[in-house]
C-alpha cells in the first residue's frame, strides 16, 4: 500500500492548462483527425507534413493543416523529424484497435486447461461484457475472471485467446500489486478483507487494488500477486517448469486460500501472510506482509507443511 501525497502542492502535475475532457472528446470526433491519428499509427514513426496527407488522402493543404493543428500540443507534437503521437493521441487509437469503443462480441463457453478445484470437473472459459472469466462447467465455482479488450479476440484461435488472456491477467494483477493502475498510471492502494459467499466470492481473504485516481479496482487472491516473484519463478524453474507459462487458474495455490494463512499480529494488528507453493515433494514457504511484499521464502519437503 503506498502513501498519498501530503498535500495538493506536493503533486507533481498541475491542470490549471489541461483541455477539458469534453473539449478533447470534440477534437477527436472528427473523421479527418481521427484519420490523421490513423495515419500517424500506420506510418509508425515520425511523419512530415506531406507524408500524413497524403496518407490520409486529402488534397486541400489547408484544410489539412487546420485539422491538425488541433491535434497539436494534446495529442500529437510536432519535432525536427517530423509529427509523432503524445500519449492522448496514442491512447485514442490504442482504444479504438481495443475494440471497446465500436465492438461488443460474446463467445460461447468453451473447454479450457485444468479442473475445478472443488470437484474435479472441467472448466470452461466465458467471453461477455469484455471480460473472461473461467468456471466449473459442473458446480460453477469461479477460477479467475479478468477484463480482455474485444480487439484482442481479432486473428486468435481460443487457445491463443487463453494464451494471451493468462498473460494478461498476470500483468494487470502483478502491476496493480506495484502501485500501479493498468488503466490510468494512477496510484494503486492495496488491501486485504474477508469476503463473503453472498458477494459472489470464492475465497475467504481477498486482495482488492484499488486506484486513487480513476478508481479502477481490481480483485484477486493472494496467490496470484506471486506469480512474478523472483522466487517463485525460480522454485518452478528448479522443478523444469517455467511458471510463465502455466495457466494462472491451474493453481491451486492462485484459486484457492486452500494453501494461504493470514494472521493478524502485534498491537498494531499488522497482516502477516503465509502462502504454501507446492511442486512435486517441495514446497515454497512464502511470507508476506500487509502490502503483500515478500519478507522471506523458504524451501521445505512438502511433507513436513502438509501440501
Amino acid at each position: 500500500m503506498s502513501d498519498s501525497p501530503a498535500d495538493d502542492a506536493d503533486s507533481i502535475l498541475a491542470c490549471e492548462e489541461c483541455l477539458p475532457p469534453a473539449e478533447a472528446f470534440a477534437v477527436v470526433g472528427n473523421e479527418t483527425r481521427l484519420s490523421i491519428l490513423e495515419s500517424l499509427w500506420e506510418l509508425d514513426r515520425p511523419a512530415a507534413f506531406s507524408d500524413l496527407r497524403r496518407n490520409v488522402g486529402m488534397s486541400d493543404s489547408a484544410q489539412f493543416n487546420y485539422h491538425l493543428s488541433k491535434l497539436r500540443g494534446q495529442f500529437v507534437r510536432k519535432t525536427d523529424d517530423g509529427y509523432e503521437f503524445r500519449s492522448a493521441g496514442r491512447s485514442v487509437i490504442a482504444a479504438v484497435l481495443s475494440g471497446t469503443l465500436n465492438q461488443d462480441p460474446q463467445l460461447q463457453p468453451f473447454e479450457v486447461d485444468g479442473e475445478c478445484v472443488d470437484c474435479g470437473a472441467s472448466l470452461v472459459a466465458h467471453y461477455e461484457d469484455e471480460q473472461v472469466r473461467i468456471r466449473c462447467a459442473d458446480c460453477g465455482r469461479n477460477h479467475g475472471g479478468y477484463s480482455f479488450p474485444p480487439g484482442g479476440l481479432e486473428d486468435r484461435t481460443r487457445a491463443e485467446l487463453m494464451d494471451a488472456f493468462n498473460q494478461r491477467a498476470r500483468h494487470l494483477s502483478c502491476l496493480s500489486a506495484d502501485g500501479v493502475c493498468p488503466e490510468c498510471s494512477g496510484r494503486m492502494e492495496t488491501h486485504l478483507f474477508e469476503a463473503s459467499e453472498e458477494n459472489g466470492f470464492d475465497l475467504d481473504v481477498r486482495v482488492e487494488h484499488e486506484c486513487q485516481r480513476c478508481h479502477h479496482t481490481i480483485y484477486s487472491s493472494v496467490g496470484l500477486v506471486l506469480l512474478d516473484d523472483a522466487e517463485v519463478v525460480s522454485f518452478y524453474r528448479d522443478h523444469g517448469i517455467d511458471l510463465n507459462t502455466v495457466p494462472y487458474w491451474t493453481l491451486e495455490w492462485c484459486v484457492t486460500d486452500e494453501y494461504t494463512t493470514v494472521e493478524q499480529a502485534g498491537d498494531d494488528g499488522a497482516w502477516r501472510i503465509t502462502v504454501v507453493v507446492p511442486v512435486d515433494d517441495e514446497a515454497l514457504v512464502v511470507s508476506l506482509d500487509g502490502d503483500l511484499d515478500v519478507l522471506d521464502a523458504e524451501r521445505r519437503p512438502r511433507s513436513a507443511v502438509g501440501a
